[in-house]
């Protein structure tokens, strides 16, 4: 059957995720997970790894009709429990050198008609099981990548007024565009966007701010970064060495906050989908680092048990520099993906801190992580708050400002 999706831009996708994303080693072992309607790019990627000189490629499938089936059929006990074995077997092929692709495409909204408390329950569940694992990821222990792939389901939600063969070509191009890869040369490509993204993180690294300041439409918002905190963007040295681009698409740099020095209050951007529940017109308020106040327009029930997750679920463990005009908020499309519209807009995100955005992060121990206001979590997520009404401003430890952007762009 002919398919609506480039199928020469869906290998140089491939390609990327291979060459530039994982940088992936020769002799390598590489874990993949992936929706089973994204066969047709695991298909091309484990070809690119083999091509690369990969050692082994192990797939896991999840698919959507398995999953909505646990929640209407399931047991009550089944969602206090998660595949902990599975989750203990990646951690220790992390640990033995394997590298990390997830090929992100399930439809946002799957689980919204579910019941908000076993949702929460199965990812609370998740979470715990999923952390040794998520630790080798979130420290850079390995280098690891994020993909997409156009989903028909995904398609649907993100174009509902067309038909499914059109929504999947129009969504195909969006990722292909956003990801660089509808060019001549995407390895080239880039390049050119990693080295932007450097010198920004550059600049900001030389500004040493002790806080950034987003003040906008619904947003008076101070974050007090970590001590010793350190920008990043865009290709990153992981702690086995391999420069890798974890996220594409990716137009970010950023940090880790202090968790313990945000004030203030801050509005959503953007809608929050997360684990299948949609999350809209947040409003929080920070005391001493953490959330005191939260309400949201949709989805407030499962944003208050996100909350509730842990500790440090409602402090935050990172905060992203993106301007307004960046190739993805420009689109207009609205992703229901935090991929791609983390990436049209500055954010900051719940939870777990990266150990990578520290100077010399790579030798510092959790508990010194946290000595220097690095948080910690089961969870991290990111949601918008940039908009081209928000301005920033960098504040320097004796109180001068410095204008970072202003109406979104950077100053």
């Amino acid at each position: 059957m002919s398919s609506p999706i480039d199928t020469a831009k869906l290998e140089k996708l491939a390609e990327v995720a291979i060459k530039v994303g994982l940088q992936l080693q020769k002799g390598q072992d590489l874990v993949i997970t992936s929706p089973v309607a994204a066969l047709p790019l695991v298909r091309l990627l484990t070809k690119h790894a083999y091509i690369a000189g990969a050692g082994i490629v192990t797939t896991f499938y999840s698919d959507e009709e398995c999953t909505l089936a646990r929640y209407r059929h399931g047991s009550e006990e089944s969602f206090d429990r998660a595949a902990g074995w599975l989750y203990e077997g990646m951690a220790r092929a992390y640990e033995n050198g394997a590298a990390r692709l997830a090929v992100a495409g399930d439809n946002p909204m799957l689980l919204a008609a579910e019941d908000p408390a076993k949702v929460s329950r199965a990812n609370r569940a998740n979470s715990a099981a999923y952390k040794p694992a998520l630790e080798k990821i979130s420290n850079f222990d390995i280098n690891w990548n994020i993909i997409s792939y156009p989903n028909p389901s995904w398609a649907r939600l993100v174009f509902p007024g067309l038909p499914e063969d059109e929504a999947v070509a129009k969504l195909a191009d969006a990722i292909f565009a956003a990801s660089r890869v509808d060019v001549a040369d995407p390895v080239e490509a880039w390049r050119q966007h990693n080295a932007n993204l450097a010198a920004r993180s550059d600049w900001l690294n030389g500004q040493r701010f002790e806080a950034l300041h987003f003040t906008g439409p619904g947003t008076d918002l101070r974050v007090g970064l970590a001590d010793g905190h350190e920008w990043h963007g865009g290709a990153t040295v992981a702690k086995n060495g391999v420069l890798c681009n974890p996220n594409i698409p990716t137009e970010e740099v950023f940090t880790t906050p202090h968790a313990l020095k945000v004030s203030g209050h801050v509005s959503s951007t953007k809608p929050l989908s997360h684990q299948g529940s949609l999350i809209d017109e947040i409003q929080v308020r920070f005391e001493e680092g953490r959330i005191v106040e939260a309400r949201a327009a949709k989805g407030e029930e499962v944003l208050k048990k996100v909350l509730d997750t842990d500790e440090g679920a409602r402090r935050l463990g990172e905060v992203a520099l993106v301007p307004h005009s960046s190739p993805i908020s420009a689109s207009g499309v609205l992703f229901y993906n935090t991929l791609f519209d983390e990436n049209a807009s500055c954010h900051i995100a719940l939870g777990q801190c990266y150990s990578k955005c520290f100077v010399n992060g790579a030798s510092l121990s959790p508990e010194e992580i946290r000595a220097q206001g690095g948080n910690s979590s089961l969870i991290h997520i990111d949601w918008m708050i940039g908009s081209g009404q928000i301005d920033i401003d960098g504040i320097h430890a004796d109180g001068s400002r410095v204008p970072v952007m202003r109406k979104g762009e950077w100053a």
